[in-house]
């Protein structure tokens, strides 16, 4: 079984040419195969503990239960991560970050110490949706041994290997989050941005959400988005397969929407999850320090002025 990599360093190259010689020495391994987790379920490693985790979570429109999903089928060994449990319940935005207190308390209940070495997947149709969002918010409180199951559950499921179901119960752990503030974005931050022009911002919503023209999923929000921000769909970094690009092609997606890998990166989304598909695929391009603005649209339509709205669509009006 391949080692899955190395620590990340405290100043990871930002240049992607240095970075596609670097990126596989410096940085923890993001990505891990579904017959590299099928081989360390069979032989665990000593000293390293691996904790599988479904991160599972969907737009109430879409009708699914995440949860009884994974009651009804998951990969040996794996426990639930509620996003929307694991965050800042009395804020009005969604699942915002929660205290590293609570993460801490969180983490620990799923099984998780200092020595694991997590892996986040999720049931989505995409392959991964909310799971970069889970490997983010670990590298936020501090914890860089955590990769993202290549394609998910759906990969895992298109290679027949073994499923089980029912309610999981990990022994629980000691975890010690300390919060990593470089890599969050407030709503000041992103304001200030709007004449300081000191990080470029991409929104990795739909085309259609992005330009106004298309409605958001949550009532009373507009579609629309920040000005001067660059729109890259996270589908844009997935396959047909639903397994991540390579780092070739994802250096290449930036490249054609203008974004300078060189230069300081924000994400952006909806309310916080698919903005890390962003700071994922520079991660894979060897630029580690993305940070993931976390309010998202959500919070920039609630509180931003009207002029402060780019739309085609209906806009903010008051």
């Amino acid at each position: 079984m391949a080692e899955p990599g190395s620590r990340e360093p405290e100043t990871p190259a930002c240049s992607p040419s240095v970075a596609a010689a670097m990126a596989s020495k410096q940085l923890f391994r993001a990505l891990v195969s579904a017959q590299w987790v099928a081989e360390a379920l069979r032989a665990p490693r000593a000293g390293q503990p691996l904790r599988l985790l479904d991160a599972s979570w969907y737009l109430a429109k879409l009708g699914r239960d995440a949860r009884r999903e994974f009651e009804e089928r998951h990969i040996p060994g794996a426990a639930f991560f509620d996003i929307d449990q694991c965050s800042d319940r009395t804020s009005p935005y969604d699942h915002m970050l929660p205290s590293a207190a609570h993460f801490s308390e969180y983490a620990g209940r799923l099984g998780v110490s200092a020595a694991t070495h997590v892996v986040v997947y999720d049931a989505s149709d995409q392959g991964l949706y909310a799971a970069p969002r889970v490997w983010w918010m670990f590298r936020v409180f501090g914890h860089r041994t955590v990769s993202l199951l290549d394609g998910g559950l759906r990969n895992w499921l298109r290679q027949g290997l073994p499923l089980s179901s029912g309610k999981s119960r990990p022994e629980p752990a000691e975890f010690h989050a300390v919060l990593v503030p470089a890599y969050i974005k407030t709503f000041e931050d992103i304001k200030e941005n709007l004449e300081s022009r000191r990080f470029q911002v991409v929104d990795a919503r739909a085309a259609g959400r992005f330009r106004g023209t298309e409605p958001e999923p949550r009532d009373g929000i507009e579609p629309g988005h920040i000005p001067g921000t660059i729109n890259i769909p996270f589908t844009d970094f997935l396959t047909e397969d639903g397994l991540e690009k390579s780092p070739e092609e994802i250096r290449r997606l930036f490249q054609d929407k203008k974004v300078d890998l060189s230069l300081p990166l924000v994400a952006t989304c909806g309310s916080g999850v698919t903005a890390c598909h962003v700071a994922l695929g520079a991660y894979l391009c060897g630029k580690a320090d993305v940070p993931i603005y976390d309010g998202s649209w959500m919070e920039w339509y609630m509180r931003a002025q009207p002029e402060d709205i780019i739309s085609e669509g209906r806009g903010k009006t008051h």
